[in-house]
This record gives C-alpha cells, structure tokens and sequence, in this order.
C-alpha cells in the first residue's frame, strides 16, 4: 500500500481523458482531453497534405502546453478565457501516446502550437521533449519537434542554448511594431527589434532554419508593405515564412482575406528571395483553430447547468 500511494503521488499514467473527437473532410482530427481536475485542452493529429511531401505516412501532433494562454493575442480563442495552469510533462507527453492510441497512427512530427505559450512552461515543455526524443520512449527525432512561441525573448536565447536540435517557430503575424501591437499584446514588452535580436542568437547558435508562422487577417496584416517588410526581416534571417489563412473564430471579429490576396502576399515574400508556404486551411469544418472546441464546450456545459 505504501509503494502503491508513493508511485501515485510521483507518476502519472494516463493523464489525459479523450472526452470528444472530431474528423475533418480532410482527415484532420481533433481531440477534446480532459485532464484529472477537469480542465479542458485541444490537441489535433494533422495528416501530411499529399502534394506538399513525399512523406505520405507522416503524421504530426499539435500538442498543447498550458490550460489557456495568458497573452491574450486578440485573434485567438485560446486566451479569451485567460489562463488557469501550467500542463505537466506528463499531460504534454500523454498528449502524444493517446492520439497515437486514439488514431492507430504512429506520431512522426510534433508541433508545439496548440493551446498555451509553449515557453512560458519551459521547464516541463523541455522534460517532455526529452521523453518524447529519448529511444527508450517514442525516438521521435529532436528535428522533427517544432516549438513556437509568440516572442518569449529571454527563452528564446535559452532554448538556442539547449543541446536538443529543436526547430523554432516564431508567431510573428506583424512585420511592424504598430501592426503588431494591435494583436499581440506581448510585442509592448518585447518589441521587434528585441524579439529579432533573440532570433539571430538563436539562428546563429543552432546554425539551423528558424520560421515566420504569420496569420493572414483581412486589412490587419495582409498588406503588401507589410509582405515587404516582412520579406526584408525573413531574408536577413534566411527564415522560412509559413503563411496561414486566418480561421475564423465565433465572437470574434476577424476575417479571412481572399485566396487571391493570400497568393499576392506570398508572391511579394518569393521576390525577396524568401521560402514561403501557403498554408491550405486544414480543418475549417472542425473548429481547428486553437481553442474554439474546449471553449464551446465549456459555454455549452455552463449553459446546460443553468
């Protein structure tokens, strides 16, 4: 009994719940986890787009790092409802082990971009990324594991100086100090011209490619000098650009530009020299977009009890 209470107060085994799923047309699909205290996260197994690799079985996880998120970037449902906890290694990792379980799929790629600021729980993220890469787990390799971050300056620098080859994905989705600040609150504390800094630590240490994620909002940020600046940071940077249609969130006011707009901010990005990809939006029909199925959920279990 003693040996029993002391393995449960030190592990976790199964640490996540599926509570609901939803497939896409695409073959997209999304996973609503429960976890012990009831909390509510997203993770969402993402097929390879065929035509955009040779990879056809690779399969890529978005994992989420927090219950919520505390920076608020006005676009996204994840911080509508502000942050309540950190996510353990065990319910990051668990993330990974139930979707592969759920999907009969073997996980290839990782993403860490669902729910939550990846680097603001740094010290779990970088416990379970080890889980995760180590032989003895899932052997996932180290360049296949895509942390973002919405510009934690101070972690950025830190986790350039991690030995674990981890690919970075800056959300930059404004290629100006105004532009920026008008949809991502944390660009007042770490402004541009510091946030490009940390990237040209991290880009200088790691001697490797880093990425622009950079969501497409009608008359926000899809305008062609912003293409331009933008094209001018990634090509000093040799930064891939990852262009993503916005996916448009219930009460909020946001929309997506035109397929044709979308291809015009593309095409300004390549006359600079620029890799950029043109995301095709993956599960629209599902509520993708971080966030949007835990929060329905819990308004519509909120309603329900009144």
């Amino acid at each position: 009994a003693a040996f029993r209470q002391k393995l449960a107060a030190d592990f976790e085994l199964n640490a996540v719940h599926a509570l609901k799923t939803r497939n896409a047309t695409d073959t997209t699909e999304k996973f609503l986890f429960q976890l012990r205290d009831h909390s509510l996260i997203e993770t969402v197994l993402i097929p390879a787009t065929p035509g955009l690799t040779t990879q056809s079985d690779r399969h890529t996880v978005c994992v989420s790092t927090q219950v919520g998120c505390a920076y608020a970037c006005k676009f996204c449902a994840s911080g509508l409802d502000g942050i309540k906890r950190n996510l353990t290694a065990a319910e990051i990792v668990d993330q990974v082990l139930q979707v592969q379980k759920q999907s009969g799929e073997r996980v290839s790629n990782i993403v860490v971009m669902g729910m939550g600021e990846p680097l603001a729980n740094y010290d779990n993220l970088l416990r379970a990324l080890r889980i995760l890469n180590a032989p003895w787990a899932l052997g996932i390799g180290a360049r296949k594991i895509t942390v973002s971050t919405v510009g934690l300056v101070p972690r950025i620098k830190q986790l350039a100086d991690e030995p674990l080859q981890l690919r970075l994905a800056v959300s930059l989705h404004g290629a100006t100090d105004e532009v920026r600040e008008r949809i991502m609150p944390v660009n007042k504390k770490y402004p541009l011209k510091e946030l490009l800094a940390a990237c040209d630590y991290y880009v200088n240490t790691k001697h490797r490619m880093m990425t622009f994620e950079y969501i497409l909002i009608d008359g926000v940020n899809d305008m062609l000098d912003q293409a331009q600046k933008l094209g001018g940071i990634a090509r000093r940077l040799r930064a891939k650009v990852n262009l993503i249609p916005y996916n448009p969130v219930e009460g909020l006011p946001w929309k997506r530009p035109e397929r044709d707009r979308c291809k015009m901010f593309a095409h300004t990005l390549k006359t600079h020299g620029v890799t950029a990809t043109l995301r095709t939006e993956k599960g629209t029909d599902i509520n993708a977009a971080c966030g949007q199925l835990r929060l329905q959920h819990e308004r519509l279990s909120t309603q329900e009890s009144n």
